[in-house]
């Protein structure tokens, strides 16, 4: 196979793997209401099961940024070795289903070694393609939205199966697609050899105004993203209750409206190449933060047609301008420190989540308001600030 030919058929595979492996991220949230059954008088389980693999992705991704792992060693390799990883302590929950210690455990390795997977895959895009990369970024970007929302679907079809069947198949998949990425992905021609860590170096990207608008962007459209995700099949649970004739599917749409993020990481990357990164993120961030306002409007109105159509609306632009920050972020970072410097910027993004998460699973706890999604807006407002700035 010519040269040509194989980097042609690269992307296709970094995504197919991407996809496979980012399958584990929301794979307890699919079943939990099966794991609730075992953990009866268990509080804020749903806060703490995710907020648990976004913990353990933040270590992770500081581990990966100090060490400079993916600077330092071939990319391919790490993604191989992080993906059985997470496909094993992904499985081992079915096993820790007596302990909440352990299960919680459980999911923060899973999410450490997605560290290795999500940002490495970003870092491979990167060093094969130097052109175009919002379009590349977008590919692949959407290939974790549609792994985040797989489980949902699984859980759907999975119904009347025990549900350890989902954590089975989202673990085989995480196996075989770091064996895809191994044996078909090797380094990039556009790769420079890493540097050791260095605290100072490791945060030059800073100092450029271009790298710390993109970042603080980012920032601002993790606040909103994960949260969004998490709680989704409790908005449409609450609408359900508050509106007797509503009977709607909460796996099938939670999977749909997720999904649905996919298409549009894929048209905005395309979009970027004719507008530019900048002005799509900025339209899409845009857009789903009024989505965040007017969320109790919609909660509250009578029509689930109108419901699901303004939660698919939410579910597009909120994942939109993803790959679009992540590419700019790449573009303006150190060109010896590109992987640890999307890791770094990964690293605060996904902390930030955890914030927003608890602050919305206290809120739900002490007012039960379809009014507490809006405070999901203050991220899409000072990601705008930023990008305006």
């Amino acid at each position: 196979m010519s040269d040509t030919k194989k980097t042609n058929s690269i992307l296709p595979t970094i995504v197919i793997s991407q996809f496979l492996c980012t399958s584990l991220w929301f794979a307890g949230n699919a079943v939990l209401p099966d794991i609730v059954k075992s953990f009866p008088t268990g509080t804020n389980l749903l806060a703490n099961l995710t907020s648990m693999v976004q913990f353990g992705f933040i270590s992770g991704t500081l581990i990966f940024a100090v060490f400079a792992i993916s600077d330092i060693f071939p990319p391919s390799k790490v993604f191989f070795t992080c993906g059985l990883l997470a496909a094993i302590f992904n499985l081992a929950i079915c096993f820790a289903i007596s302990d909440i210690k352990l299960l919680l455990l459980f999911r923060f390795l899973t999410g450490f070694m997605l560290a290795g997977i999500y940002p490495v895959g970003m870092k491979i895009a990167a060093d094969y393609f130097k052109d175009g990369l919002g379009k590349s970024l977008g590919f692949l970007v959407g290939a974790l939205v549609l792994g985040t929302a797989f489980p949902h679907l699984l859980k759907t079809f999975a119904s009347r199966f025990p549900w350890e069947y989902v954590i089975y198949a989202t673990s085989f998949l995480s196996m075989l697609g770091a064996l895809v990425i191994w044996r078909f992905v090797p380094n990039g021609p556009f790769r420079v050899a890493g540097q050791k860590f260095n605290l100072r170096e490791c945060f030059s990207g800073f100092k450029d105004a271009d790298f710390r608008s993109a970042a603080f962007g980012y920032f601002g459209h993790m606040w909103e993203l994960y949260t969004f995700w998490a709680f989704l099949p409790g908005m449409l649970l609450f609408y359900n209750g508050k509106h007797p004739n509503a009977s709607l599917n909460v796996s099938l749409f939670s999977f749909l409206v997720i999904a649905s993020g996919a298409l549009s990481c894929m048209a905005g990357g395309l979009l970027s190449q004719r507008f530019g990164a900048k002005k799509i993120a900025t339209i899409a961030l845009a857009i789903s933060g009024l989505c965040c306002l007017l969320s109790s409007v919609f909660l509250s109105i009578d029509s689930s047609y109108a419901f699901l159509i303004f939660l698919f609306i939410w579910g597009l632009s909120g994942t939109a301008d993803s790959p679009l920050f992540s590419s700019l972020v790449a573009n303006h970072a150190p060109e010896k420190l590109k992987g640890t410097s999307l890791t770094l910027v990964n690293c605060i993004g996904f902390a930030i989540t955890i914030i927003s998460i608890q602050i919305i699973n206290l809120l739900a706890k002490e007012t039960n308001s379809h009014y507490i999604y809006a405070v999901l807006a203050i991220g899409p407002a000072f990601g705008l600030f930023a990008l305006k700035k």
